[in-house]
């Protein structure tokens, strides 16, 4: 039966969790349009307020913000953009009690985006979770066991599974157009907004924010003004660094090209270089993976500088297969570097926010463009070039029980320590 908004804001995470729900959605008809919330609405979240307001199958009928400044400033953009005053809320508990909402959308910090999203699986409700899915291994993976066993639609936003090129030529590559993938390649370099972040003084935290549910399943710490809104990316207790921010886009790129699952071997290097601040994380850092089938993939962050690789991409993918290889932007070539023409069509595509609305109603797992297990598979990704850079050391990998061999000290590193009240249980 459902769990009922007394009993999940009264309970513990934890309880709530463990009582679960037998949900599974509404069947909507053609007139019908699924009713939203948007979680995390600072950043990232404005974009997913924008499309869905602007979408004839979609209304944002709630917002929910640890920042009342952040909360009240979008509700008015709602209300602006539709007419209607949207719900709002502080604690997302009491949104995963309501049963007018129908999906959620989540563009948190990295930190919640597992708890968030298994909440809302056991609270029947479809989610759009930002990228990276987990903020670790560990979580991930429940994360996507909770999809499963509560048949919800949940979409990783990584967009370029709903891009029509993208999902062409990787077919095409899977098809073997260029002979057998033996290796791909993802950069990112983000010099421009990539600057220092300066030291800021640990302090009360400001009377707009809610700090405690900023944090949520994280460690307790004192506020600090590089933790919010947008720098908590490069501290570990929050982000996951560059690798979680912007490289797990050609991170997912690169797992769907070369079509390997997970790997076996890890190695990561590199240094917060040129900026003296109070980040943690790499502003330059180089990982490579290898797969149980010989295939390797090789992930750049330079945040520091960059000559323009690859011609004028400074963000993008690379594929090398037998027969020619695949620039992002720029097409299919031979090893004489003549340009292999492609007659295929692109396929039709409604974007990474249409085709969810299209699997929300549809209720078809193939209808998902990044499901929870691709998702997760992308993320894990990051997590291990992260643990490998973080000790210093090369990293053998079981894809199957998804732990380190024979290392417990990076195993150790594969979960985090919840909050109590905030705790994802073992058994979703």
């Amino acid at each position: 039966m459902e769990v009922s908004r007394r009993k999940f804001i009264g309970s513990s995470a934890a309880a709530v969790l463990v009582a679960g729900t037998t949900a599974r959605g509404k069947v909507f008809g053609a007139g019908d349009r699924v009713r939203i919330c948007c979680i995390g609405i600072h950043g990232r979240g404005g974009s997913h307020i924008n499309a869905f307001c602007g979408n004839e199958g979609s209304q944002v009928v709630a917002l929910c913000d640890v920042d009342s400044k952040v909360l009240e400033r979008r509700a008015e953009e709602v209300k602006d953009k539709t007419g209607a005053q949207p719900k709002i809320y502080t604690d997302m508990r009491e949104v995963m009690a309501d049963d007018s909402i129908d999906a959620i959308t989540i563009a948190t910090p990295n930190h919640w985006h597992s708890l968030a999203a298994i909440w809302g699986c056991k609270a029947g409700k479809d989610v759009y979770v930002e990228k990276p899915l987990s903020h670790n291994v560990w979580e991930g993976r429940r994360l996507a066991e909770a999809a499963v066993k509560y048949g919800r639609i949940v979409q990783h936003g990584t967009q370029s599974r709903s891009d029509a090129k993208w999902m062409r030529d990787i077919r095409l590559m899977h098809d073997g157009f260029i002979g057998e993938i033996h290796m791909g390649k993802g950069f990112t370099y983000k010099s421009g907004n990539r600057g220092s972040i300066g030291f800021a003084e640990f302090k009360d935290a400001p009377p707009h924010l809610n700090w405690t549910l900023w944090q949520g399943p994280a460690r307790e710490k004192p506020y600090c003004d590089n933790y919010v809104h947008y720098n908590w990316h490069w501290f570990w207790e929050y982000g996951n660094g560059e690798t979680g921010n912007q490289l797990v886009h050609q991170v997912d790129v690169g797992v769907w090209g070369i079509n390997s699952g997970l790997p076996t071997h890890v190695h990561s290097a590199g240094g917060r270089y040129v900026n003296n601040d109070q980040g943690e994380t790499p502003n330059m850092q180089v990982t490579t993976f290898k797969y149980a089938n010989g295939r390797t993939l090789l992930m750049e962050v330079r945040n520091a500088g960059s000559y323009m690789e690859e011609g004028s991409l400074t963000t993008g993918n690379t594929f090398f297969g037998a027969k020619g290889y695949y620039v992002q932007g720029k097409g299919f070539f031979d090893y004489d570097h003549k340009p292999i023409p492609v007659d295929e069509p692109e396929p039709e595509t409604a974007g990474t926010f249409g085709n969810f609305l299209a699997a929300v109603r549809s209720r078809k797992p193939e209808d998902v463009h990044g499901n929870a297990e691709e998702g997760h598979i992308s993320s894990v990704h990051c997590h291990l070039g992260n643990i490998s850079y973080r000790l210093g050391r090369s990293l053998e990998f079981d894809p199957k029980t998804e732990t380190f061999i024979g290392d417990e000290e990076a195993n150790a590193m594969l979960k985090r320590d919840y909050r109590p009240g905030f705790e994802i249980p073992e058994v979703v």
